[in-house]
Formats: C-alpha cells, sequence, structure tokens
C-alpha cells in the first residue's frame, strides 16, 4: 500500500505535476552508494529484472512476486527467502525535497492506533528507520521494519517484514540487494506520492503475446 496521503492537499502536492520538470544531468551531485537513479547507476554486470520505474538485481535464493491488478498493472514487486520478505515501492517526490520524514512520522501514529509499538532507529544503513511488531498470520506478532530512501523527484520504500526485520545477520543478503536497486523515475508528470508504474518484464510480455497470438489457432478457427 502507499504511504497515507493527506485529505487536503497542499501548493506542495502538486510541484511534481508542473512544468518544468529537470531532465539534465547535474554535475554538483555527490555519488551514492545505492539504490541508484538511473543517472548514477554503476555500469556493472548485476543482472536486473526491469520493472519499468525498478531495476531489481536478481539474487540465488530469492523468489521474485509481483502484485498484479485485474488489468495485469504490476502493483508492487516483494523478494522472499527463508527467513521473510522485502516489498519494494516507488513513489513520485517533489524536486526539492524529500518524503521520508514525513511518511515515517504519518507511518508511526498509524502504528500507534493499531496498538503497536514503532520505534525509530538512527543508525540504519540506509538512514533512519522505522521498527515495530504487527499481528501476522494466525494473530501472532511479526517484526516490521521500514526503511525510506529519498532521491531525485523519487522516494524508494523498502519493507522488511520477518526475522530479516529484527535479525541484522539475516537482512544482510536483502540490503545488499536493496542498495543495487536501479530507480527510473522517467519524466511524466506524477502528484506527489502517487505511485510511479511498474510493468511486467519484456520476457513476460513477449510470452504473452505469443500465447494470444496462438490462441485462434489452438481454438481450430481459420
Amino acid at each position: 500500500m502507499p504511504p497515507k496521503r493527506r485529505q487536503r492537499r497542499s501548493e506542495r502536492a502538486y510541484l511534481d505535476a508542473t512544468p518544468p520538470w529537470e531532465t539534465r544531468v547535474r554535475e554538483d551531485l555527490p555519488p551514492t552508494t545505492g539504490p541508484y537513479d538511473e543517472r548514477d547507476a554503476p555500469d556493472d554486470d548485476v543482472p536486473r529484472v526491469d520493472l519499468g520505474a525498478l531495476r531489481v538485481p536478481v539474487a540465488d535464493g530469492f523468489e521474485m512476486r509481483l502484485d498484479l491488478n485485474e488489468a495485469q498493472q504490476v502493483l508492487g514487486v516483494t523478494l522472499a527467502g527463508p527467513e521473510g520478505t522485502m516489498q519494494l515501492g516507488v513513489f513520485a517526490a517533489p524536486r526539492n525535497e524529500g518524503l521520508w520524514d514525513e511518511v515515517r512520522a504519518e507511518m508511526a501514529e498509524s502504528l500507534r492506533t493499531q496498538r503497536g509499538v514503532p520505534k525509530e532507529r538512527h543508525d540504519g544503513p540506509f538512514g533512519v528507520e522505522l521498527h515495530a511488531m504487527v499481528a501476522g498470520d494466525g494473530g501472532a506478532k511479526v517484526p516490521v521494519r521500514f526503511v525510506g530512501i529519498d532521491g531525485p523527484r523519487w522516494f524508494l520504500r523498502a519493507t522488511f517484514v520477518g526475522n530479516i526485520a529484527s535479525e541484522p545477520s539475516k537482512a544482510a543478503r536483502f540490503e545488499r540487494t536493496l542498495r543495487n536497486v536501479v530507480v527510473v523515475r522517467g519524466n511524466e508528470p506524477l502528484p506527489v506520492r502517487d505511485q510511479v508504474p511498474l510493468q511486467l518484464p519484456k520476457q513476460l510480455t513477449a510470452e504473452g503475446d505469443e500465447a494470444a497470438g496462438e490462441a485462434p489457432g489452438e481454438h481450430g478457427e481459420g
């Protein structure tokens, strides 16, 4: 689910929906260590699945799950392993300021209303994080860890669920994958906090088109 949106939008909520949109490559931006914007993505040999707005590394031992709606649009991507899952979502952000501080405060308030006990961690590998225990299947409490990364006109959220949310040694492989994610925001105008659309991988799209092309013959038409 995307971050909770305020009922009454301010002018700030429309900043990303109005021109001009910055397309030039800025030379004054410091290099990042990942996750990467497409403009400073490393020229490496890491295999990544192209989901449009996100390029997600392929790692052994992970199962990649795509959440689709009835129109076959990708709503989210989750990496699952024996010790937990990491869900990724990318959202539109203002040009000149981040969202994570504001989103984190809203998430903490929401967790408190659900009788959760959110705690901030200020020394996380990606900056300030939010940790909590939430009800899982069967009502048992499950550790959850929220990580937010502010990028140029995008906000990337990673949600760790399970043992990987509370045990750093078990989270290491997921964190390495997160650090190698590439965000492709594009130049489409989107209201702040709206989810940046994801896409099916080209291989799956091609397979679907091929199957659709074979359908008439399979039904004996012609």
